[in-house]
């Protein structure tokens, strides 16, 4: 068993959450896997074309990122991890890495209205700053229905959640995140989910 802690920065797309995860990485000096840079590598490799392709390459991302998480954990690391992670796809790999390794989790949980979310996303879809090949472009009709579902919510799995208001980005508070995060690490041993503001 590791006892390493393994930080989850979860939410929809757009809400800012890689921005978020990097810095509290750098605050916390932890390293981080970011799944979209797994996949960026993928289309530099191998190339990128339309949806299909880029729905291949996530599958593909997903599993070199949990592939990763195993090898840090099971050393005994504690580390930061960010993608747009749902329960239907990600909560039992999750438990799994915490029945296997012992480690504990906290899920930062960024949250945006969906005006908000949406206009971000429209907005990186035509800046050109993102690669190419995850097609934004084409997703926006999409990812408005999507975002009206409201369908990003915490893991299903043992750990605190502190839930954080992306809709300001200006108004983020890494240093207090990051000191709610060494507060639990430290006395969040064995505790069930809860939320925090």
């Amino acid at each position: 068993m590791s006892g390493a802690l393994l930080i989850i920065v979860l939410g929809a797309p757009g809400a800012g959450k890689t921005t978020l995860a990097r810095q509290l990485a750098a605050e916390l000096d932890l390293p981080l896997l970011v799944r979209d840079d797994f996949k960026e590598i993928l289309f530099d490799t191998l190339g990128w074309s339309d949806r299909p392709w880029s729905r291949k390459l996530g599958l593909a991302s997903a599993r070199l990122l949990y592939y990763a998480l195993e090898t840090f954990l099971a050393a005994g690391h504690s580390l930061v991890v960010e993608s747009n992670f749902r329960n239907e796809y990600d909560a039992e790999h999750f438990a799994a890495l915490q029945r296997r390794h012992g480690c504990r989790t906290v899920q930062v949980l960024c949250e945006a209205e969906p005006k908000v979310l949406l206009q971000r996303f429209r907005g990186r879809a035509g800046s050109g700053e993102r690669h190419p090949g995850h097609v934004d472009h084409v997703l926006v009709a999409d990812f408005a229905q999507v975002c009206r579902g409201g369908c990003w919510e915490a893991l299903a799995i043992d750990g605190p959640v502190i839930r954080v208001d992306m809709n300001d980005l200006e108004a983020i508070d890494t240093a207090g995140i990051a000191g709610t995060i060494r507060a639990l690490a430290e006395g969040g041993r064995g505790q069930g989910a809860r939320d925090k503001e």
